[in-house]
């Protein structure tokens, strides 16, 4: 059956040629890092680059990543020297994806010339993964939800 391109929403736009779209996907991918990478690098004691978290004192202390640094975005170009490394590669997050802190936080590091990249779905997608999180009370697994965290199978992205 011929597909009617006026009908379409996704035909009526054509894809990006060949070599347009290499380069905006790899772009976006030297931007952005997705939990389960920042997870994986974490398990494997992975060094070279560090974890901010860019959100307030309450947000922290509500539950925040293990090993993350805390580094709310409006302190990042007052302290950021005295607690990320120079050259050392960033990896910001905030709340989740419905929260540009991250790309605020990335910006601040972007102009101080760190490397810097935004951990994707931010605190919202580690937590709905089950991974852990940190409070005063120590560490804890939540259930992960089934609709980012699918039990039995693996996403093999």
């Amino acid at each position: 059956m011929p597909v009617d391109l006026h009908t379409s929403a996704v035909l009526q736009t054509p894809a990006a040629e060949r070599d347009v779209a290499v380069a905006h996907f790899a772009g976006r991918l030297s931007f952005e890092a997705d939990v389960s990478d920042v997870a994986a690098d974490i398990g494997a004691g992975v060094t070279g680059w560090v974890l901010v978290d860019s959100r307030s004192q309450e947000s922290w202390d509500q539950g925040h990543v293990p090993g993350a640094i805390h580094l709310p975005t409006r302190e990042i170009a007052a302290r950021a020297a005295s607690v990320v490394p120079a050259g050392v590669m960033v990896v910001t997050y905030c709340w989740g994806p419905g929260c540009n802190g991250a790309t605020k936080a990335a910006l601040e590091f972007a102009k101080l010339g760190y490397p810097v990249k935004e951990m994707i779905g931010g605190f919202e997608y580690w937590a709905r993964e089950g991974l852990p999180v940190e409070t005063a009370d120590g560490i804890e697994r939540r259930e992960a939800d089934p609709l980012t965290a699918p039990r039995g199978i693996a996403c093999a992205c």
